[in-house]
């Protein structure tokens, strides 16, 4: 907007410039032309009294010495009609320039006029004489004289014009700055708060408009660091509260004795503990943790799906269900926390051994791309009707114990890297979730209306995970 407004600054006073300057221009050259023929008038009329009174030779040419004009100026006399009775002949003063025709004009005519010569031009001033006959006084004006001062007008003409237009330029840089810059202060301002730095204000400065802009800005900057705090709170102390049924339920633990069952009940409820701890700290903390994991961060995805594997199997044994875990024999880096990902799995396996009947058999698969790393959990369930209402977070399935957060948890952890979660049918015949974890940095997906992603993935991987595999 700033080079646009002095652009057009620039074309306006260009053209107000020309559309003045050029008429002043020619008028300066009139002006000057008149100078000097206005002299040339003059210089004829300091003849003319002498010709009035005498047509004499030696007397004519004092009187055109004294005007100070003899090299410009010429007298033609013509002869008196009357010759033989003491008539006088044709006098002629001076250099001749202009045609004999132009002169027997003027005299003929008795106007002045005014001829081309070569080097300037002439004012034939016509003079009465005594005897009643025409003089014409001639009067030569070079071409220097006209043009005298012309160049220096036209120059002090342009470097006003000149000196216009950059102080137009200078003011319109100006005013476009001052309108810009709090535009862009502005637009640094919501990058900022989008990136999480809630501390992120915008100086109330600037036309009416943007000022305007800036302080609706401040005030939403400021109620959404408000909504933030109360949604921190309030996740503290509903975490606060799970801790007197998590004591109950680790003091029934402790009291179930030994076996692997009672272990795996007493390591379960530790686990929840410490989660709770978890979320409350960082209900509790001043600033969101909204900064992606640096270089170096994250886990290794074979080993959390080994273990969290071995935590699960032992329920499923119980419930007759066949498991069958592939891709983790060799190590996976991911730019996701270990807690994070532990926490994805475990919603959802819990939600196959929640949502299917006991005995269903269920599969992880993690397949290692280039860019791309992919966690397949699959059952041999019934399915999920309709897969985008389950992604919706908060609306869940609509059975007890579902609260719809599960799914949002895994699709959550994928985007943060760039990827995202999709729901399909698996080859077991039920469920299965694909887990998209994005490796090469790039920024997390946008979604659109419905949930739909506006972005490309990479081909090479789909033909992996959809190859049909069997349970043993």
């Amino acid at each position: 907007m700033r080079w646009a407004l002095v652009k057009v600054c620039l074309a306006v006073t260009t053209m107000v410039v020309v559309a003045f300057a050029v008429p002043l221009g020619l008028v300066i050259r009139e002006m000057a032309r008149d100078r000097a023929f206005s002299n040339a008038e003059r210089e004829a009329a300091a003849v003319a009294p002498a010709l009035s009174i005498t047509t004499d030779r030696d007397q004519l040419e004092r009187v055109v010495a004294s005007a100070g004009s003899d090299s410009g100026m010429a007298v033609h006399i013509p002869a008196s009609a009357d010759q033989t009775s003491g008539g006088t002949s044709a006098v002629d003063l001076g250099r001749q320039r202009a045609a004999a025709a132009d002169i027997a004009t003027v005299r003929r005519l008795g106007r002045a006029s005014t001829s081309d010569v070569p080097g300037g031009s002439t004012l034939l001033q016509p003079v009465a004489l005594s005897s009643g006959e025409i003089a014409v006084v001639e009067v030569f004006v070079p071409d220097v004289e006209v043009t005298n001062g012309l160049t220096t007008a036209w120059t002090v003409l342009a470097g006003v014009g000149l000196a216009l237009i950059v102080g137009s330029v200078a003011v319109a840089d100006r005013l476009g700055v001052r309108m810009v810059r709090p535009a862009q202060r502005l637009v640094e301002g919501a990058h900022e708060l989008g990136e999480g730095k809630l501390g992120a204000r915008v100086p109330e400065e600037g036309p009416t408009e943007l000022r305007l802009a800036a302080v609706a800005f401040n005030s939403m900057a400021d109620q959404v660091v408000q909504l933030l705090a109360n949604e921190r709170e309030l996740a503290a102390d509903l975490s606060h509260r799970l801790r007197t049924p998590l004591t109950v339920l680790r003091l029934n633990a402790a009291s179930l004795g030994d076996g692997p069952a009672a272990e795996q009940t007493r390591t379960a409820v530790a686990q929840l503990e410490r989660e709770v701890d978890t979320i409350i700290r960082t209900a509790r903390e001043a600033k969101p943790q909204t900064v992606a994991a640096g270089p170096g961060a994250g886990c290794d995805a074979a080993e959390v799906v080994r273990e969290r594997m071995a935590f699960w199997s032992a329920l499923a044994e119980d419930e007759g269900r066949k498991v069958r875990v592939a891709g983790v024999d060799r190590p996976v880096r991911i730019p996701v926390a270990r807690a994070d990902l532990a926490a994805a799995l475990d919603a959802l396996l819990g939600n196959v051994f929640r949502h299917t009947a006991e005995g269903t058999a269920f599969a992880v698969d993690v397949h290692n791309g280039e860019d791309a790393v992919i966690v397949l959990v699959s059952d041999a369930g019934p399915g999920i009707s309709d897969p985008e209402a389950a992604m919706a977070r908060g609306r869940g399935s609509g059975s007890a114990g579902s609260t719809g957060l599960g799914l949002d948890i895994v699709r959550r952890l994928a985007e943060s890297t760039g990827g995202d979660v999709r729901i399909g049918s698996s080859v077991l015949g039920g469920t299965e979730v694909r887990i998209w974890i994005q490796l090469d940095g790039r920024e997390p997906v946008r979604r659109g209306h419905r949930g739909s992603v506006r972005r490309r993935r990479p081909g090479r991987l789909v033909s992996t995970f959809n190859r049909p595999r069997s349970l043993p």
